[in-house]
């Protein structure tokens, strides 16, 4: 079955989540840059003086393995990275063109 892999994190570490997908074989995206919002352990992103900072989104269509790839890819650059915040979220989907 395809999966959808979306991608949030913060726009400093643009290069590092290029390359962990290139790692993964996935070339392809949908990117949305400069998306706005607050999580848990990365803080809060609107890209203002009181709140700097912004994040980036990321879709990737891919096969289950190459999800699985990424999810463990994502969670070393966590590792590495700490407070720079980068979150994978895996979405079944069906209708690939």
């Amino acid at each position: 079955m395809a999966k959808m892999i979306m991608l949030v994190y913060n726009e400093a570490i643009e290069q590092e989540v290029t390359e962990a997908l290139e790692a993964c074989s996935l070339k392809n995206y949908t990117k949305i840059n400069a998306v706005f919002g607050r999580g848990n352990t990365s803080g809060t992103h609107l890209g203002n003086d009181i709140w700097p900072g912004r994040n980036n989104l990321l879709y990737v269509a891919c096969d289950d393995q190459q999800a699985k790839e990424a999810i463990i890819k994502v969670r070393e650059l966590k590792k590495k990275l700490g407070h720079e915040g980068v979150k994978a979220f895996i979405l079944p989907i069906e209708g690939i063109s």
